[in-house]
Order: structure tokens, then sequence, then C-alpha cells
């Protein structure tokens, strides 16, 4: 089941930090572990200002997209349930209610750059991120 969440509750912030945690882990295996983790804190305090769409079963977040006005900051589906279309989903609610909207994907998280590419998303640059000292792209769908 798909819903936009409102406010987080402790139980809710504990699953989606996990979920944030481990996806990115995975998907960024090019960027040292300890970068995410140092972001946690950041994380656990902007999530709840966040506006955030989140899939779910049986009250267990299976994944989440999160969105700072049109920018979305992430896009996170548990591993064992990808390629099920619950990011489609969650992307496709968010466009939903936005006119515009924008992200940043690393350059080598080729699965990331293919999804965002066929759901229609165009490369806007390319640029250096500061803080991991990579390539990522800038992309827009409108």
């Amino acid at each position: 089941m798909m819903k936009k969440l409102h406010t987080v509750n402790e139980k809710q912030l504990a699953q989606l930090l996990t979920l944030w945690l481990n996806s990115n882990l995975d998907a960024h295996a090019f960027i040292d572990k300890r970068y995410w983790q140092e972001q946690l804190p950041f994380v656990k305090k902007t999530l709840p200002e966040s506006e955030l769409y989140i899939y779910t079963t049986n009250d267990k977040i299976l994944g989440f997209i999160g969105l700072m006005d049109n920018y979305i900051a992430g896009l996170f589906v548990e591993k064992s349930y990808r390629n099920l279309g619950i990011g489609t989903k969650l992307l496709h609610a968010a466009k939903a209610n936005h006119e515009q909207l924008t992200l940043t994907v690393f350059e080598k998280n080729n699965k990331a750059v293919k999804f965002y590419l066929a759901e229609n998303f165009l490369i806007e640059k390319k640029q250096l991120d500061a803080h991991t000292n990579e390539s990522e792209f800038v992309m827009t769908w409108t």
C-alpha cells in the first residue's frame, strides 16, 4: 500500500533510516561506507521535514521517496523488493503532485541513471559532488 506521510513516528523513522542507509551502501559501493554513516544524523533530522511517500506491507516500509520542495532527495526500495514496480509507483506519486522535479544521481549508479532516463528525466549537467569527489548528474523532469 502506498501513502503520503504527514507525520513520522519513531517506528517509521527507524525503518526509514535503516532503509536509507542499507540502500545507499548497496547502490554506492564506490563510496566509503563511513560517508553514509556520518550522514545519518542529518538525515534523521531532515526526513521528518520532507514530503514523504511510502510503500508498505503489514506496517513494514518497503520503499520511500523523499522530497524537499521539487527536489527528490532520494528514492529507496528494500533490496529484496526491487524490480517489482515499487520505485516506479513512488516516483509516479511524486510526479502527480509536482509539475517539475529535479535530482542528482551519481554517474556510477547505472541502474538509477537508466531508471530516471526511462521515466523521462533529462540530464541537465554533470558535476562533481564536493563531499564524495564523485561525478553526478543533475536531472530534471517536467
